[in-house]
């Protein structure tokens, strides 16, 4: 695990145009696949079930238009926040199935454990 310093050297790093391409190319690749694993990872995690909907339809429903715009501009807000966390938390494990991929692919392996 990074500690804060590496982590934020690392997304430093992403800020540079290049690098953020890279990352950017791969995952529209990778788009339709990702889509289906983060949407089973948010519903399995409950984000949109029974409790989301009581509370889009709690925002949809508040009498005041004000009111209402601002419940539903935080629901939308809170959407995007679980969608974003989650996104990263899937993004991350295809990175390590990835890298865990290339280490057992790599010739230079000499047991189960990916020891030279």
């Amino acid at each position: 695990m990074p500690d804060d310093a590496e982590l934020e050297a690392a997304i430093e790093r992403l800020m540079e145009a290049e690098r953020f391409a890279e990352a950017e190319q791969i995952v529209a690749q990778a788009a339709p696949q990702l889509q289906k694993v983060l949407a089973a990872a948010l519903a399995e995690g409950g984000w949109f079930g029974e409790p989301h909907e009581a509370e889009t339809l709690r925002a949809a429903t508040v009498p005041d238009p004000d009111e209402r715009i601002a419940a539903v501009r935080a629901l939308l807000a809170e959407e995007a926040r679980m969608g974003m966390m989650v996104g990263v938390a899937v993004g991350w494990a295809l990175n390590e199935e990835l890298r865990h991929d290339g280490e057992r692919d790599d010739p230079r392996r000499t047991d189960q454990k990916g020891d030279p």
